[in-house]
């Protein structure tokens, strides 16, 4: 075997055919005096119109996620900013009422000050008298409008044992066999 001539089996030194690059198979045109130029000023205003759309794109999007970055950074603390702003006037109605409720109790220690509405206030809740006048107390005023052989819804006319018993036996039945 010859030096250098072979390189393995199956290889050549040539390029099989079927690889080869083919030949064009239009003929290149003829240019046009001038068409030339102006295909030639259209081309890089095209590329340059295109480049500068392509840029115009890229700052919108950069635009958007900026914008979009500042949204997703904000938003959290306008938020807490808002439900912050909520508490405080619910505080503010609470405190508003308090300050009602505290005028109404100033003005009822006021009351309890004066003399005359300390002696009417123990007169009619707790029957207090002055020494020499008499106290009548009416215990029941309904007794004798009532008729006493029609009891009234509630009331029962059994012992207290009796109910008692009967409660007991009805807890007794289940819900679903009682009568």
């Amino acid at each position: 075997m010859a030096r250098g001539s072979s390189r393995g089996p199956g290889s050549s030194p040539r390029r099989p055919a079927s690889s080869r690059p083919s030949p064009r198979a239009r003929a290149p045109r003829e240019p046009v005096p001038g068409k030339v130029a102006e295909q030639a000023t259209n081309g890089w205003r095209e590329r340059l119109n295109g480049a500068r759309a392509n840029r115009r794109t890229v700052r919108r999007v950069g635009l958007g996620v900026v914008v979009l970055f500042l949204v997703i950074l904000v938003a959290p603390t306008l938020r807490a900013y808002w439900q912050q702003q909520s508490d405080i006037s619910a505080l503010r109605d609470k405190v508003a009422q308090q300050k009602v409720t505290v005028d109404e109790l100033q003005s009822e220690q006021a009351r309890w000050e004066d003399p005359a509405y300390v002696e009417q206030q123990a007169r009619t809740r707790l029957k207090f008298v002055k020494v020499g006048e008499k106290s009548y107390t009416v215990l029941d005023p309904e007794i004798e409008k009532r008729d006493s052989t029609v009891a009234r819804a509630g009331e029962s006319t059994d012992p207290w044992y009796d109910t008692i018993w009967s409660s007991m036996q009805a807890a007794d039945v289940p819900a679903n066999h009682r009568r």
